[in-house]
C-alpha cells in the first residue's frame, strides 16, 4: 500500500513501512504540517501490531535540511526557540520514534541538519550514505535545541565528541558519523538502499516480540541508572509467543 502526501510519503512491504519526507525541491527541508502529517502516520504504525520495521528517510538529494524557518512567516524566534508551532508536533514525532514498538531506522541518503539530525537521533538505528552530510547548525543560526539533541547527541557519541559537533557546528560525513557511533553502518549512496534492506532484512525475519521487548529494555538503558536499569530488566514480562516454534529444531 501506498499513500501519497503532498509533504509525506507511506510506502508498506508486509511488516515493513517506508516513510519518505518529501520536499525535495526543498531538501524535504521541515515544516508544521510534515511533522503533523508524520506524528499522524507515526500514532497509526505504532498502533499496528503487524509492523516490525519503520524506515524513514527523505526524496531526492536530502534526509531533511532542516526546519524550514520560512515556513514560520513573521513570528518572532524567541531566546532562540523555533516556538510551539514546531516544537509541539516534533517532540511527539521523536518520542513516537523512539517508543514505538516498531524497530525505526533513519536511513539519511543525503544532508541531515539540526532538526533533521534530531529525528533521526530518535530512531533506533541510523544506516547512511558515506557521502551524507551530517551537522548540527544550532549555534550558527543563533539556535538551540529543543528536540532532544543535546540528551541523545552525548549518549550515542559521548559528551566530547557532542560537544565538539555542537559548538563548532561543523557538518561532518556518514564515515566519520559511524566512526563516532552515531551510525550503525554505511554504504556508497548507490549502495544504500540495498544496505537498507540488508538491514531490514536481518532485523525483520526475527521474533517480533524479541524486537519489542529490546527496543524498550534498551530504551530503559538510555534513561536509568544501571541498578534501576537492571531490575526493570529482571521484572518485566514481555509477550512473545513464537519461543517454541523458534526453539522447535534444536531441542
Amino acid at each position: 500500500m501506498t499513500t501519497n502526501d503532498e509533504e509525506v510519503l507511506q510506502e508498506r512491504d508486509g511488516a515493513v513501512v517506508t516513510i519518505t519526507l518529501n520536499r525535495p525541491d526543498a531538501l524535504n527541508a521541515i515544516t508544521p504540517t510534515m511533522l503533523v502529517t508524520l506524528g499522524d502516520v507515526l500514532e497509526g504504525l505504532a498502533a499496528d501490531d503487524e509492523v516490525r520495521v519503520v524506515v524513514f528517510t527523505g526524496s531526492g538529494r536530502a534526509f531533511s535540511a532542516g526546519v524550514d524557518l520560512k515556513a514560520l512567516g513573521d513570528r518572532e524566534l524567541t531566546n532562540g526557540k523555533v516556538g510551539d508551532i514546531l516544537d509541539l508536533p516534533a517532540r511527539k514525532v521523536t518520542n513516537l520514534l523512539a517508543t514505538m514498538p516498531a524497530v525505526t531506522i533513519a536511513k539519511v541518503n543525503g544532508f541531515c541538519f539540526t532538526g533533521a539530525l534530531e529525528l533521526a537521533l530518535a530512531c533506533d538505528l541510523i544506516i547512511a550514505a558515506e557521502e551524507a552530510k551530517f551537522g548540527d547548525t544550532h549555534a550558527k543560526f543563533g539556535l538551540r535545541p529543543t528536540w532532544g539533541m543535546s540528551q541523545r547527541l552525548p549518549r550515542l557519541v559521548g559528551m566530547t565528541a557532542a560537544r565538539e559537533l555542537s559548538l563548532t557546528a561543523r557538518s561532518f560525513s556518514g564515515v566519520e558519523a559511524r566512526e563516532l557511533g552515531m551510525v550503525a553502518r554505511t554504504a556508497p549512496l548507490a549502495d544504500l538502499d540495498t544496505a537498507t534492506a540488508d538491514l531490514v532484512t536481518s532485523i525483520a525475519g526475527n521474533s517480533a516480540g524479541s524486537l519489542r521487548s529490546y527496543k524498550d529494555l534498551y530504551r530503559q538503558t538510555m534513561e536509568l541508572p544501571l541498578t534501576e536499569a537492571l531490575k526493570y530488566e529482571a521484572d518485566t514480562e514481555y509477550p512473545i509467543s513464537d519461543t517454541a516454534e523458534r526453539l522447535a529444531g534444536f531441542r
